[in-house]
């Protein structure tokens, strides 16, 4: 093991302290809004760019630009990271699916809600 491997070794195993975690929380924390806000953003992008829903059966006429709007919005979060500067490079597999699965369940509400009709 050479020197560098045996650092980065102690790195990991070595407790972190209370400022660190702190630091931490608060991106996860940004992450996290993040992800809400692009979520509530594409879904009122996808209502409105849409078409206006079909009053018998409640579906718009291009719903598939939602679908591509949502695949927009969870990619282009990476570019928010970087504004941010948030490090998107430590996040791992799990998190990018809990980022994806925030935005997508976000977007779905918010979609939901304008298609609504009685709400509107």
């Amino acid at each position: 093991m050479s020197e560098n491997e045996a650092a980065v070794e102690v790195e990991k195993t070595r407790p972190r302290t209370r400022a660190e975690k702190q630091v931490q929380h608060r991106d996860r924390i940004k992450r996290t809004l993040v992800a809400c806000f692009m979520g509530i953003l594409v879904g009122g992008l996808s209502f409105y760019l849409s078409g206006t829903p079909d009053p018998v059966t409640g579906l718009q006429p291009t719903a598939v630009i939602g679908l591509l709007l949502l695949a927009a919005g969870v990619v282009f979060q990476k570019h928010v990271f970087m504004l941010l500067r948030i490090d998107y490079m430590e996040l791992g597999t799990k998190d990018w699916f809990y980022q994806g699965f925030m935005t997508f369940a976000l977007w779905f509400m918010t979609w939901t809600i304008l298609l609504t009709t009685t709400v509107l």
